[in-house]
């Protein structure tokens, strides 16, 4: 194994990182200037690069593609010398500034921020940047601008390309928000600002500038299916072919699970993918893996996730608790089916953080009898969860009784011992 090259960090020199705008040179600060003059080593993208006047004698390095791999072995091989580093707009927003203050920490780095793209379009637009929800779609795909969409919602879309624009237009319309009114804003700040407006459905642009961010003010078709921010979309939102969790017993298994930004849910069992979905969309940070042994249904979660807006889904086919292995440590586990299998409550226990969460429903007697021992065992809480629907019954109403849940939650203990305590709410 190749040694590795100490970190950057311990360099005399700061590394500077200096945000640019549309308006290049002329629209520096003072400071930011500075920085970029003394450098000996001036590392952005050519267009960045391409902004600087002579006066700036450094060696210029463009980022190779993929960048952020790149960032650790160019910063080792500049270690020692002045650097700075160009970045679009301000540098810690969505910019390289993350990806060197993973690399050398708050400390080697002295950052010269720049208005950004969202700053200026706020600023032409008149709606308050606090109120404004920014999608970026730079190497991300557009699927997840879908979990955005809400009636009435103003939202700025950070371009990938040229293309994006057409391709946010063509989601909008499939996602049933087509009146939606579009505005595309290139060049921000620089000479050349101009902007095309429209609505989604009818969109006809062609391909504008490649600097450009897209500003969506959400407006959904009539009829259009309403989803909400909370856990319980309607069950119409999913494909599925039986295999999902109900509405009302998804929106109390997701409370009972208690998703927080960042943690990580394993749903095994996945069927149409449903509480994973209702994770991620719970926050932008949280993460999921749906384990499902059917390759046909693994497929249809898939789908869904994409359709609502959380493409990131990982989504493993094979049957639990083999397809397990590996896998990271869960914040949090939801068992929707395949109770009986052999080793798998053990499994998911075992591999639980300590504090984590676990929680399991079931319709059958045998599975119900496995879940009454755990909670004898382990403590927590069992609750029996039934719903009843409204039927015409000739020519009166009554109540139709889905099959009653049994639903199993646990805490697992942070200290050692098996029993959680009976009051933990899960």
């Amino acid at each position: 194994m190749s040694p590795v090259p100490p970190p950057a960090a311990a360099s005399s020199h700061p590394v500077s990182v200096v945000g640019i705008g549309a308006d290049g040179w002329p629209g520096l600060t003072g400071a930011a200037r500075e920085a970029l003059v003394a450098a000996e080593v001036l590392i952005g993208g050519g267009r960045q690069l391409d902004l600087l006047p002579p006066e700036c004698a450094g060696a210029r390095v463009a980022w190779p593609s993929p960048l952020r791999p790149a960032v650790p072995r160019l910063l080792a091989e500049h270690r020692g010398r002045r650097i700075a580093v160009l970045a679009s707009g301000d540098p810690m927003f969505y910019g390289i500034g993350r990806a060197l203050a993973q690399e050398l920490g708050p400390e080697g780095l002295r950052v010269v921020p720049h208005p950004s793209s969202v700053s200026y379009a706020c600023a032409r637009l008149g709606w308050p940047l606090e109120d404004t929800e920014v999608v970026t779609l730079v190497g991300r795909p557009a699927a997840r601008l879908a979990a955005s969409l809400y009636p009435g919602r103003r939202l700025l879309v950070l371009s990938a390309d040229a293309s994006t624009p057409a391709e946010v237009a063509a989601l909008l319309t499939d996602r049933g928000f087509g009146p939606s009114r579009l505005r595309v804003l290139e060049q921000l700040g620089g000479e050349d600002e101009g902007c095309a407006e429209g609505i989604a459905q009818e969109w006809a642009h062609p391909p504008g500038d490649r600097l450009n961010v897209v500003a969506v003010e959400c407006l959904p078709s009539a009829g259009a299916l309403r989803l909400g921010t909370v856990p319980g979309l309607p069950d119409a939102a999913y494909e599925h072919d039986g295999q999902l969790t109900k509405r009302h017993i998804r929106a109390a298994t997701l409370g009972t699970l208690a998703p927080a930004p960042g943690e990580l849910l394993w749903d095994v069992g996945g069927g149409s993918g449903s509480i994973a979905i209702e994770w991620l969309r719970a926050h932008p940070s949280c993460r999921a893996v749906s384990v499902e042994r059917d390759a046909v249904r693994a497929e249809r979660i898939t789908r869904n996730a994409e359709r609502l807006g959380v493409p990131g889904l990982r989504v493993v086919t094979g049957p639990a608790p083999a397809s397990l292995a590996g896998l990271p440590v869960p914040d949090a586990v939801f068992i929707g089916g395949g109770l009986t299998a052999a080793g798998l409550l053990d499994a998911c226990w075992e591999a639980l953080r300590p504090g984590g969460r676990l929680v399991a429903n079931t319709v059958t007697l045998e599975s119900e009898a496995l879940l009454a021992g755990r909670h004898a065992a382990y403590g927590g809480e069992l609750v029996r969860l039934a719903v009843a629907h409204a039927v015409p019954v000739g020519g009166f109403t009554g109540w139709r009784q889905a099959m009653p849940v049994t639903q199993w939650s646990v805490v697992k203990p942070r200290e050692s011992g098996v029993r959680s305590d009976k009051g933990d709410r899960s």
